[in-house]
C-alpha cells in the first residue's frame, strides 16, 4: 500500500520538548516505522523550516520525509501557519498528480486542510487524526487561546468530508459528536509506545542522584496546560519527595523560558526550591532509566488529547497518577495500574501520591499490571494493526463508491 502522512507542523525528525513538538511527532514516526516494517510504502510531507533542510530525508526505521516548502524556511508557531495551507496542499496535489498514493492520512486540522487541497483532484481517500481538537482547547485555555478564529469550524468541515475520523480515544468521540461528526464516521485507534525501549530493566544511566526517600518524576513540554504547576503544589502535602521535571529547552537554556521561571519562582515560594529540579531537555535515551528510577509518574495536564507518557511509565512498570482528562481515561485503569484525579486539584494529587507512596507492594502490582496492559494493548504493533484496518475499510469503501458512479 502507498501511503501519505501529512503532518505539516509535526516533523518525526524534530527534537521533542518544545513548544510545538510533542506525541504528535512520536505518533507519526513510530507509525510510519511500523507500517513501512510491514512493507508499506510510506512518505511524510511535513513542513519545511529550515532553509538548509534535504529535500528527501529516509527515517532510520523505515519510510521517508519529504520537506515542502510552504510559507518560510524558518520555524514559525502553529498557530500561525494556516495561510500557508492552501500553498502546501498545491504542492500535494502536484507531487500526488506525479505518483498517486493510495490513501491519505492527516495528522492535525491543517494537515486535513492542505491534505484535502491535494487529495481532490486525484479522489484519494484521506483519513485524519486530529491529536487535538480547538473545541477543547478553546473550552480551556479561553482567551488565551492562540488558535486561528475559524479553527473549530475547519475541523468541523474536515470530519465531514473526509473518508474517515480515527479517533485517538473515546474520549474524542464524544467531542466530535457534539461538532456534528457523526461517531458511525469515526474509528479508535490509541496512540503507542515503545515496549522495547520502555521497559521495567531500564539502564538509568544519565539519572540525576536521588535527594530525598521518594522521587516523583513528570514530563513533557513547558507548557502550562501540563499542569506542572499543581504536581508542585501538591508537594508541599508529601514529605520526604522530590519532583523532577523534564521537558523544555536544554538544561543551559533554562532560565530564558517563562514557563521554566514561573515554576521556579513557585517552588521558591512553596519552600521547595530544594525538592523541585528541573531538568530541562533530557536525552530520548535516558528517559526509561529516569522514568524506571521513580516511585510514580505524574501526568497532571488540565487537558489532554491523548498522553503518552503515562504509557511510557506503565511500559517501566511504573504506577501513574494522572488527571481525569481526554486519554488518560482510557490508558490509566484508575486502582489498577496507577489512580486518576480530577484536573486542577493539587491537593487529590497530594492524597493519591501519599497512598501510593506509603504502600510500596501496591506500587509493584500496579507497576506489574500497567506493564501487562500496554503490552497487551498500546504496542506500536497493536497500533499499526488497527491503523492498517481502517485504511483497508476506506479503500474498500472508496472502491466501491467508485464502482457505484
Amino acid at each position: 500500500m502507498r501511503i501519505a502522512m501529512v503532518s505539516e507542523h509535526a516533523s518525526p525528525l524534530a527534537a521533542l520538548g518544545g513548544p510545538d513538538a510533542g506525541g504528535q511527532n512520536v505518533y507519526v514516526a513510530r507509525l510510519t516505522e511500523e507500517l513501512a516494517r510491514r512493507g508499506h510504502d510510506v512518505t511524510v510531507y511535513t513542513r519545511r523550516d529550515s532553509a538548509r533542510l534535504p529535500d528527501r530525508v529516509p527515517l532510520q526505521g523505515g519510510g521517508v520525509v519529504e520537506h515542502v516548502s510552504a510559507g518560510p524556511a524558518k520555524p514559525v508557531p502553529k498557530d500561525e501557519l494556516l495561510p500557508y495551507m492552501p500553498g502546501f496542499g498545491t504542492v500535494l496535489a502536484r507531487a500526488w498528480e506525479r505518483e498517486r498514493p493510495d490513501v491519505v492520512h492527516a495528522h492535525f486540522w491543517m494537515s486535513g486542510m492542505a491534505a484535502q487541497i491535494g487529495a481532490h483532484e486525484q479522489g484519494v481517500p484521506v483519513v485524519q487524526t486530529f491529536h487535538a481538537l480547538g473545541t477543547v482547547k478553546r473550552r480551556h485555555q479561553g482567551r488565551r487561546d492562540t488558535s486561528p478564529h475559524d479553527r473549530v469550524g475547519i475541523e468541523r468541515q474536515i470530519g465531514r468530508s473526509c473518508a474517515r475520523v480515527l479517533a485517538t480515544c473515546g474520549d474524542e468521540v464524544h467531542e466530535l459528536a457534539e461538532m456534528g461528526v457523526p461517531p458511525g464516521r469515526v474509528s479508535v485507534v490509541p496512540c503507542g509506545v515503545d515496549a522495547e525501549r520502555f521497559h521495567p530493566g531500564a539502564h538509568s544511566a544519565g539519572v540525576p542522584e536521588r535527594r530525598e526517600r521518594h522521587r516523583l518524576l513528570a514530563c513533557g513540554r513547558l507548557v502550562p496546560r501540563k499542569g506542572y504547576d499543581k504536581a508542585i503544589r501538591a508537594l508541599t502535602r508529601v514529605p520526604d519527595t522530590e519532583l523532577l521535571i523534564a521537558g523544555g529547552p536544554e538544561p543551559g537554556q533554562l532560565d530564558a523560558d517563562p514557563e521554566a521561571a514561573r515554576l521556579r519562582r513557585l517552588a521558591e515560594r512553596a519552600g521547595l526550591g530544594d525538592r523541585v529540579r528541573l531538568l530541562g531537555a533530557v536525552d530520548p535515551d535516558h528517559m526509561p532509566g529516569l522514568m524506571r528510577g521513580c516511585d510514580l509518574v505524574l501526568c497532571t495536564p488540565v487537558y489532554e488529547p491523548f498522553g503518552i507518557v503515562p504509557l511510557e511509565a506503565m511500559a517501566c512498570g511504573v504506577p501513574v497518577v494522572a488527571t481525569d482528562v481526554g486519554g488518560h481515561r482510557d490508558t490509566v485503569a484508575d486502582g489498577h495500574t496507577g489512580r486518576r484525579v480530577p484536573a486542577g486539584d493539587p491537593w487529590a494529587i497530594a492524597a493519591a501520591v501519599r497512598e501510593l507512596l506509603a504502600d510500596e507492594p501496591l506500587r509493584r502490582r500496579m507497576g506489574a499490571a500497567g506493564r501487562e496492559r500496554a503490552l497487551a494493548r498500546y504496542t506500536w504493533q497493536r497500533v499499526a494493526d488497527g491503523v492498517e484496518q481502517v485504511y483497508q475499510q476506506v479503500l474498500t469503501g472508496h472502491r466501491v463508491s467508485e464502482e457505484v458512479a
